[in-house]
């Protein structure tokens, strides 16, 4: 409603001796001047701007016979002030203008401005005027005044003798007798017939105000009781007074009434509000709400503010601000909602945490139209002495000013815009809308005027960061020419896009669009200055329509203007009215009007074209009188018409009447009366006749829906599938929350129980204050004070007492709530299960409805569980059941119990169901995510066999799938249930953890040289660990002796079936990914499974399967190769040979450039020295470490590794070698493709996996790697299966090629020679060890074919595990050394991979 703005401004007094501090303020009742008292002086102060005009100094002689001023009271035509003081007098001051042209301060133009042309009214608007003072009568009451009250033409004045006084404003006292309140008789209700007396003598009147719709006072009395006394009739002696009081206020301090709302807070001496109204019926007080601090919100204020000083409506009866005796104010809607409170956040501490004084407020008066909060403050004690340092100006009493924004809403509530949030600042305004404000720079769109103090240093950017976050308000500058002859804005509308806002100040109104960002103000400043906006306004599609009075013309009027045309009443449409407009509301093509003689009044509106010119016309369609239900007109908050009734449009008889006008909503102080049409009589109607001239149904009497209501929304919209969201109606309850009218829907259109209501009320709390809902999102949008603390800036102690060090600036912040859990629960309480299903199912879609089942069962969950008492019929079993119907069920329920503490847990799973159950559901359906929330969730409840046994379960399938983050959480995981750190549970197995290296982390973390014999290599070279972010990967603790060594091999075991299995399927590709993303130890494997699962079997199958999985096409025989294939072949060979003592070496290049040369020419049979160094980043192209690396569409790793020849430039080529350059680029993969077969096939060259390596050289097609492969065969003592098995392999490679792919004869040839060879080396060597690996040292050898199985992985990087029972082990050195030699084929150069 009210939101405080920015830092308070602090007004110039003058400083003089303690005397002359201010005391009290009272505003005049248009709040234009503004009455502040010192103990002996009036000062008269103008509001805009905040200037002093004149003061009245009292003499010395006549202020020691007077005493010191106390109050002050207005006339209601502000010519005169009242002054009460200590001694019992009343001094009555004329308020004169002088000098008749003169003004006091004066506005000055530059020569020529259009502002200088004489407009009407020009001068008194712009300027403060000059005025005096003049005492003119003094009248002695002979006992102190307690309180001093301006009714209609008189004044009323209680003293502390008990007497009331009615006295005349000319200073006579009527002639009337005083009113000795002890005769007044009180009673419970005005129905008994007599009341009690106050039954001691010193009773008297401590505070009381008068309620003009209520007609009487409402009183505090000296004893803490409080009553309300009103005239039986209307003469005012105490015979005709009668006095009503409640029993349960005994402590109350003082009082304040809203009259549009029929409302009487009382403070009281506890600290809390007590707010009254008086039932209609009986004239009996009830208690409405109370307003008191909770001691949730404040714990270590709550009982201790002291007694409550002061309480202030404002003066649009919408908030209320009160006051403590210990210091510190607080805002409240009407019904009781917590807007502001100062006592705790930033207002009550500095940012250093130690606590500040509250701020003592002696006296309060708002301004114009709630914009300022005028405050006389004192510090506590320290105004009696003043301290002479200059910092103690603060602590001297002064004229604060307190700046407040507002919603549009407490002035116009019939706004025709329900969803956006429009707040209105005195000279500008705040918007919501999304699109428009999204394109605005952030920085000119702050909430907050620019500190000053801040703007020379860096603070400013850094605030609006800080500040508004992404929730900017679009805000837009009222027009400097319009506010200054009509400030202060009173209305403001928005249209329905939220394109187009209009404002009305004192006069005229002006319009500004979103999209040109221009503002439209009146050409004609005399049309502008002769029409004042009495009802309100609204947008109706490109029009406004508004209710005004025409000034010259003294005439009710109701006016359409077009946006587009220009402002002026040329082209208006214009209807008379035959009384004042207080309300106007638009709806679809209606426009529904509420007048100040009780009758609501029902307009078409129609666009028409007449020429060039667009006008609307609008017709009288029906009027309704009200006065038989409304006792005042003024208590009418709102006025809408809506299509809601209490029949929700399946029984209704025809489909279009649903969509009509069916009812009037009217909003009767806080009592919201709905009047639907009568449907009763006969439905006939005519099919020819025009829509506009058919007969309106009559309205039926009206019903009562609720009470307390301070806002209501509806829509106009119609969306089938939401249907209860659209037909329903919102209602802002104040303190109580939210109300909801929600429409039941039978099922498949069913004919609907006659028994069964068709609507229902529910209500739900919300955590903010609504201005807008947003119906099909099932959103409440809000707005909420925020604080910021500068005092960190002002360091220096002569800063210490800044307003900026005292008070945090204040922002206001956009905010949203979901309210649809609320809702469903509701609900479901209610034994509506299906209408929650139907609702729930509509909402399916939005992107937050997880969040709201989640919200739900949490909520249930929290309170059944914790609850003392047991619960007789619990919601939880049927919420739990409720979710089961929704997708998203095993994944509500395992965040619900991620986020609720583990003693709930038994009480949730007993509901919903046990979690091995949905362990094992969420695997069926393949959300391994879900599944690895509940592993954490079985962890802590079943014994950690039954975790193992599951997290093996999950395991296996993610590897399956290869969501590689989930297999590291998952190695962790089982380790931690083996090793016994199962007591605390893993972290979140969804996090993403970023691997910084994607496919080669294995390269970068070795550092290996194969050439030197493996007696010199230093042990730590082996040793060597990852360093790199992954956690759960092997990391040198998996390895380390002293980690559980079952739990390692029990994981190894696993990693090793999967491996296998990869190699039997053929999923090279898969298995180089899960190596490098789970940092398997891929060679040391492959050299144990040398002559098993790392065999080929079917070396045509293999080499298919790449071609698929690497995207490699298969070759093509180009056109001048095939008259003589086996010349090409032979320059090949030649050039493969003479390049052979070229160095090679693997560059990290990501440059574009040499992505086409890459790999031009091969490397030759003999290789010198590779260099690996990692790749520097690409930004973050890719995300290296997730899950979906390496799947078609996503690269290895970042960047890429390329084979460069670095004598590349010097070569010259002959026609024949480019013609097969050509070729093979044209029958090449993907560049990544070739960078992983490259990588694999490193890795089975290393672990002498000879076959693999035959195959990957052949779909490469590169001679020189199968040159190297033979090399290494004849020289080195080679595993006499492996050799036949190339050998079979490759003629059944021949025969497939001469059958099915000729593309491949030509490299074939090209290998023919080499091949020979080898099938002669194959007969001379016959092994006696030929099925067994070979090995230098003598250890025992397994004989069982799994035997490697037995022992821990012995790679680079790695310490093999301890001796497993029946197996003997292979010493590290002796294995490095036996591999170090069967590639010995590198003679001159060493292979190194080392680390950069």
């Amino acid at each position: 409603m009210y939101f405080l703005s920015g830092w308070p401004k602090r007004l110039l007094c003058p400083v003089g001796s303690p005397a002359e501090a201010p005391v009290h303020v009272q505003s005049d009742p248009q709040r234009t001047l503004l009455a502040v008292l010192a103990a002996a002086r009036l000062s008269i102060w103008f509001s805009r701007p905040s200037v002093l005009i004149v003061t009245y100094k009292e003499l010395a002689k006549s202020s020691s016979q007077f005493g010191p001023y106390k109050q002050a009271e207005w006339r209601p035509d502000s010519t005169m002030i009242a002054v009460s003081t200590a001694n019992g007098y009343i001094l009555f001051f004329h308020i004169t203008s002088t000098r008749g042209d003169k003004y006091l301060y004066e506005p000055v133009y530059p020569k020529g401005s259009p502002q200088m042309k004489g407009t009407p009214h020009f001068k008194e608007e712009q300027c403060a005027p000059a005025l005096t003072l003049e005492m003119k009568k003094v009248l002695d009451l002979q006992a102190p005044i307690t309180s001093l009250q301006s009714v209609l033409e008189d004044l009323l004045v209680a003293t502390a003798d008990g007497q009331l006084h009615l006295i005349h404003w000319e200073g006579m006292t009527n002639g009337k007798k005083a009113i000795n309140i002890s005769t007044v008789p009180f009673s419970l209700d005005l129905q008994s017939s007599r009341g009690s007396f106050l039954g001691f003598a010193d009773v008297h009147i401590r505070d009381m105000e008068y309620c003009a719709t209520l007609d009487g006072f409402a009183v505090v009395f000296n004893d803490g009781k409080v009553g309300f006394i009103t005239p039986v009739s209307s003469r005012f002696t105490a015979e005709q007074l009668h006095g009503v009081w409640p029993q349960d206020v005994v402590d109350g301090t003082c009082v304040a009434v809203n009259n549009k709302y029929r409302l009487m807070a009382f403070g009281c001496a506890s600290g809390s509000v007590q707010v009254y109204t008086i039932d209609n019926t009986t004239g009996a007080m009830l208690l409405s709400h109370k307003l008191e601090l909770t001691a949730k919100q404040y714990p270590d204020i709550w009982n201790k503010t002291g007694a409550v000083k002061l309480v202030r409506w404002s003066p649009d009866n919408s908030v209320v601000m009160v006051t403590w005796e210990g210091g510190g104010f607080s805002l409240w809607s009407v019904f009781g909602a917590q807007l502001i409170c100062t006592l705790g956040g930033d207002f009550a501490y500095r940012s250093d945490g130690t606590k500040k004084d509250p701020l003592m407020i002696n006296s309060m008066s708002w301004g114009a139209e709630g914009y300022h909060l005028w405050v006389i403050s004192g510090f506590g004690s320290q105004n009696t002495e003043l301290e002479s340092e200059p910092k103690s100006i603060v602590k001297q009493p002064g004229i604060l000013l307190f700046q407040f924004i507002k919603s549009a809403l407490t002035v116009n509530p019939c706004m025709s815009n329900q969803e956006q949030v429009l707040l209105q600042g005195e000279d500008r305004l705040y918007l919501n809308c999304g699109d428009a404000s999204q394109t605005q720079n952030p920085r000119s769109s702050s909430v907050h005027y620019k500190p000053s103090s801040l703007a020379e240093g860096g603070f400013e950017s850094q605030g609006l960061s800080t500040l508004l976050g992404h929730r900017h308000w679009h805000v837009v500058q009222i027009s400097n020419t319009y506010l200054e002859s009509n400030w202060p804005i009173r209305f403001s509308a928005i249209d329905k896009l939220g394109q187009n806002i209009a404002v009305v100040g004192k006069f005229g109104f002006a319009h500004y669009s979103l999209i040109t960002k221009k503002w439209k103000l009146f050409g004609n400043i005399t049309q502008e200055q002769n029409m004042i906006v009495t009802g309100g306004l609204a947008w109706w599609n490109d029009f406004i329509v508004l209710a005004c009075y025409n000034i010259s013309d003294r005439q009710e009027e109701l006016r359409v203007y077009l946006r587009t045309s220009n402002l002026d009443n040329a082209f208006a449409h214009v209807t008379k009215a035959q009384a004042e407009t207080l309300l106007l509301s638009v709806f679809r093509d209606m426009v529904v009007v509420f007048r100040a003689d009780c009758s609501i009044c029902l307009y078409s509106i129609e666009r028409k074209s007449e020429g060039p010119n667009t006008t609307a016309g609008i017709q009288v369609l029906q009027e309704v009188s009200m006065s038989r239900y409304i006792p005042h007109p003024f208590l009418v908050v709102s006025v809408t018409l809506t299509s809601v009734s209490t029949e929700n449009g399946i029984t209704l008889k025809m489909p279009q009447q649903a969509r009509d006008a069916e009812s009037i909503m009217l909003n009767l102080a806080g009592q919201l009366i709905m009047m639907q049409r009568d449907r009763s009589g006969p439905q006939i109607r005519e099919k020819d006749s025009n829509p506009n001239q058919r007969k309106l149904l009559p309205f039926c009497p009206p019903v009562v829906l609720a009470q307390s209501v301070e806002n209501v929304w509806t829509t106009c919209r119609a969306n089938k599938q939401k249907r209860h969201l659209l037909e329903a109606l919102w209602l802002s309850c104040g303190g109580a929350g939210m109300k909801v009218w929600l429409p039941l829907f039978p099922r498949d259109h069913r004919k609907p129980h006659s028994f069964l209501s068709q609507r229902i009320m529910l209500p739900f709390h919300i955590n903010i204050y609504p201005l807008a809902v947003l119906f099909e999102d099932a959103l409440v949008l809000g707005a909420v004070n925020d604080t910021v603390l500068y005092d960190s800036l002002y360091t220096r102690s002569s800063a210490r007492e800044q307003l900026e060090v005292l008070f945090p600036f204040c922002v206001v912040e956009r905010t949203s709530q979901i309210y649809l859990h609320h809702i469903l629960r509701q609900l479901l309480v209610r034994n509506l299960g299906e209408q929650a299903l139907l609702l729930a199912q509509s909402c399916s879609t939005l992107p937050y409805f997880p969040h709201v089942l989640e919200l739900m069962l949490h909520e249930v969950l929290e309170e059944e569980a914790t609850s003392r008492e047991p619960i007789p019929d619990p919601l939880l079993p049927t919420v739990a059941k409720f979710i089961t119907e929704f997708p998203l069920f095993l994944q509500t329920v395992v965040h619900c119990a991620r986020k609720t503490e583990y003693a709930l847990w038994n009480y949730l799973f007993a509901a919903v169901g046990n979690p091995k159950d949905l362990f094992e559901e969420c695997l069926m359906a393949q959300d391994l995510d879900t599944a690895a929330s509940y592993l954490i969730i079985l962890q802590n409840m079943e014994v950690p066999a039954v975790s193992r046994q599951h997290a093996t379960l999950l395991f296996n399938t993610a590897l399956e799938q290869g969501k590689w983050d989930l297999c590291r959480h998952m190695i962790r995981f089982l380790k931690a249930i083996g090793s016994g750190e199962s007591e605390t549970p893993p972290s979140t197995p969804t996090a993403q953890e970023p691997s910084s290296s994607g496919g080669f982390e294995f390269f970068r973390n070795r550092s290996i040289s194969l050439s030197q014999s493996a007696d010199n290599v230093p042990a730590s070279k082996f040793s060597l660990q990852k360093t790199l972010s992954m956690p759960s990967g092997p990391s040198g603790k998996r390895w380390s002796k002293d980690s559980d060594c079952a739990e390692n091999m029990y994981i190894d075991m696993m990693l090793w079936r999967h491996a296998r299995r990869l190699l039997e399927e053929v999923r090279l590709k898969d298995l180089g990914c899960f190596a490098a993303q789970l940092g398997f130890e891929l060679i040391s494997w492959l050299c144990k499974e040398r002559a098993r699962a790392a065999r080929v079997d079917n070396f045509v199958i293999a080499l298919k399967r790449l071609h698929k999985d690497f995207l490699w096409p298969l070759p093509i025989i180009p056109a001048s190769s095939l008259s003589s294939p086996f010349k090409n072949g032979k320059l090949r060979t030649d050039a493969g040979l003479s390049n052979v003592q070229r160095s090679q070496s693997w560059l990290s290049n990501i440059g574009p450039t040499h992505h086409e040369i890459d790999t031009a020419l091969s490397p030759g049979p003999q290789m010198q020295e590779a260099f690996l160094s990692p790749l520097s980043n690409k930004g973050d192209e890719c995300s290296i470490g997730s899950a979906t690396d390496l799947t078609e569409s996503s690269s290895m790793v970042d960047g890429d590794w390329t084979v460069v020849d670095e004598n590349f430039s010097t070569l010259s080529l002959t026609q024949s070698e480019l013609e097969h350059i050509s070729m093979e680029l044209a029958s090449k993969g993907p560049h990544k493709s070739q960078v992983q077969l490259r990588y694999l096939l490193h890795i089975f060259m290393e672990a002498g996996c000879l076959d693999w390596c035959i195959v990957i050289g052949l779909i490469l097609r590169e001679s020189s790697i199968i040159n190297q492969i033979l090399v290494i065969i004849q020289t080195t003592e080679v595993d006499g299966e492996m050799l036949q098995n190339i050998k079979t392999g490759l003629h059944a490679v021949d025969r497939w090629a001469s059958a099915d792919c000729p593309g491949y004869k030509p490299f074939l040839n090209i290998i023919k020679p080499q091949l020979q060879k080898l099938s002669e080396t194959t007969e001379e060597q016959v092994h006696p060890e030929a099925f067994q690996p070979v090995t230098v040292g003598k250890a025992p050898e397994q004989t069982s074919p799994r035997a490697e199985e037995s022992r821990g992985s012995s790679g680079h990087g790695s310490i093999p595990q301890g001796e497993v029972a029946g197996g003997g082990v292979v010493s590290r050195k002796e294995e490095n050394t036996a591999r170090a030699e069967e590639e010995e084929t590198f003679q001159d150069g060493t292979y190194d991979c080392c680390v950069s």
